[in-house]
């Protein structure tokens, strides 16, 4: 990829701020159809490098009109948009200087008066802030803590000055904000999960994680297939993806080993999952079919959709009829007794809650080279949802290697588009996640999950 563009066109540069997939999937697609695929049957015009060349200088171009705008509503629209191609592209590494100005300057005009901008222009500029600058922006999200009146940019701001510069004094100043500002700050889910985070060392947590093998053995309900993403609590490494099919065991390849495909769980604001377009939070979902996005930057191969609670209804998640409203404890229901007081778990329950929604498990057109360097490369980060490697031509666009076409021939094989997923955090570990590091616990999962059912 050429990185010094002169070239640009008219192309506009679309990540969506919320979910994933776009406006309603062009297409549902059944376990047949799923099992007939090849990778030749999907093409991504995105992917050629004519096209691909002009949305990046597309990407620049939008980062050289806001630096240029002046104050005003067109400026402040320019801003936004201009704070999606930095992260997507990766243009920090490209030219630095520039996005730290731009982002300099949209906190301190935050700073002189925030209710003059709206909801969406805040978040665009704290979550890049918090992705690239939080080191440089720290002090100016701390005194904009103190002004900001909705949960999810407070909660923002906040995480970028813990990124940026966490210190007891820090702490101290966005728990009294907290309180002073939000009188729901015990219940209100983002809140709750920013509490959280001050008061405990989420790191030293892990250490409490109970015994994995539990929720790998773990029903969930009977004779549905069931994704596990397993995950570092840094989400720019390498997590690893495995089935377990509906008789228990987990899917073998051809060869008899296990089936298992690295996953990527990392935002491009890597940002909490209670978060909007945060990174995918830890805990249970339910995956309710499969269908094509219109989202260009994941591209046609065909999605895999999972639901938190509350954006799932009861019966969605029970895969059944079901009577009730969801609570805490509705969802607690579907886990193993000693799984059900991790707060860590509890991410995805808290998720739905903010109301975080199209969370999809799904492929990638977005072009590798913009992450070189980066910890999860040759991964592509998204806006929250879990991504699958895919290699594409760029001569015709036309699909070369799929691991989500992989991934949802496994859990789609014996007839079934309906189960759940499981995303969880083994350590913190900075390395990719291995196959060798879970095995044990998936044979004695395996093997307890026989014993439960009399299969010798």
């Amino acid at each position: 990829m050429n990185l010094s563009l002169p070239r640009v066109t008219s192309l506009v540069v679309v990540l969506l701020l919320v979910g994933c997939a776009g406006v309603a999937p062009e297409k549902r697609h059944s376990p047949a159809e799923i099992a007939a695929y090849q990778p030749r049957d999907f093409v991504a015009p995105i992917t050629t490098e004519a096209v691909e060349r002009d949305e990046y200088a597309e990407g620049i171009a939008k980062v050289d009109r806001a630096l240029a705008a002046s104050a005003g509503a067109e400026a402040d629209m320019l801003t936004e948009s201009a704070m999606w191609a930095i992260k997507l592209f990766n243009l920090d590494r490209v030219d630095r200087a520039k996005g730290l100005a731009l982002v300099t300057r949209a906190i301190n005009e935050m700073l002189r008066d925030p209710a003059a901008k709206s909801i969406h222009y805040q978040r665009a500029v704290l979550s890049t802030a918090h992705a690239l600058y939080a080191a440089e922006t720290a002090p100016q999200a701390l005194m904009l803590l103190e002004k900001l009146t909705t949960p999810r940019q407070f909660a923002i701001a906040a995480y970028t000055v813990l990124r940026g510069a966490d210190t007891p004094l820090a702490r101290a100043r966005i728990d009294a904000a907290m309180r002073a500002q939000f009188a729901d700050w015990q219940t209100e889910p983002r809140l709750r999960a920013l509490q959280h985070a001050l008061s405990v060392d989420t790191r030293a947590e892990l250490q409490l994680r109970p015994a994995l093998v539990d929720l790998l053995a773990a029903p969930f309900r009977e004779a549905k297939p069931v994704i596990v993403s397993f995950q570092r609590k840094d989400r720019q490494r390498f997590g690893l993806a495995m089935v377990r099919a509906a008789d228990g065991r987990f899917v073998r390849n051809q060869d008899g080993s296990l089936f298992a495909i690295p996953h990527l769980a990392n935002a491009l604001t890597d940002l909490p999952g209670t978060s909007t377009n945060g990174n995918t939070p830890q805990g249970l979902f339910t995956i309710v079919g499969a269908g094509t996005a219109t989202n260009k930057w994941i591209g046609p191969t065909p999605y895999l959709e999972s639901k938190v609670p509350v954006e799932a209804s009861v019966s969605e998640f029970e895969h059944a009829p079901a009577e009730g409203a969801w609570d805490e404890a509705r969802y607690e229901s579907f886990l193993p007794a000693t799984w059900r007081s991790y707060f860590p778990f509890k991410e995805a329950w808290l998720a739905g809650l903010a109301g975080r929604d199209e969370m999809l498990l799904h492929g990638t057109t977005i072009n590798r080279d913009y992450y070189t360097g980066a910890k999860f490369y040759p991964g592509t980060p998204s806006a929250g949802c879990l991504v699958a490697t895919e290699t594409w031509s760029k001569a015709d666009g036309t699909l070369q290697t799929s691991d989500q076409l992989s991934l949802i021939k496994a859990f789609t094989r014996d007839g079934l588009d309906r189960g759940y997923l499981v995303v969880v955090e083994l350590d913190d570990q900075q390395l990719p996640v291995s196959l060798n590091e879970v095995i044990s616990d998936v044979t004695a999962a395996e093997q307890r999950l026989a014993g439960a059912r009399g299969v010798k």
